[in-house]
């Protein structure tokens, strides 16, 4: 991310299927808009109450993108983090207009309220059989000795 950019969090829902569109070069886009929806609980009535829906516009690209179009649907409760950008345009009668949306670094399933099973490779850093080494470190020598 760079300096200057506006980091943002959101939780919420997807409130339609992902969009998914290839540019040109091939690139893959998915957009799609999540729904984050406050709740808090009333002790006079004893129920929980919603308060006022905030809808984001969001925009992954090329293998997330994919990834999004594969996994999501409407209605999945996701974690999306990503950064705010503005996207200013004219309308053919000639007026300037303007929006904010996220531009999607990483989204994953909310697991508050459901289970997911996860398929795919994950990238390995290393073929030792120690979990903790990084790419391009030795293995570590095993000992009896604590590492602390």
């Amino acid at each position: 991310m760079s300096f200057g950019e506006t980091p943002i969090t959101i939780i919420g829902n997807l409130t339609a299927d992902p969009e998914i569109k290839f540019t040109a070069s091939g690139a893959a886009l998915a957009r799609f808009t999540v729904a984050s929806t406050p709740r808090t609980f009333d002790k006079d009535s004893g129920q929980w109450r919603d308060g006022t829906s905030t809808f984001f516009r969001c925009a992954a690209w090329r293998s997330l993108a994919e990834h999004v179009g594969d996994s999501l649907t409407k209605g999945s409760r996701v974690v999306v983090s990503g950064r705010i950008r503005q996207h200013d345009w004219q309308t053919s009668e000639g007026e300037n207009r303007s929006m904010l949306a996220v531009e999607v670094d990483e989204i994953g399933a909310s697991l508050r309220f459901t289970t997911v099973t996860i398929t795919g490779k994950r990238p390995t850093a290393s073929t030792s059989d120690d979990a903790w080494v990084t790419a391009g470190a030795p293995a570590a020598q095993k000992t009896e000795d604590p590492p602390f």
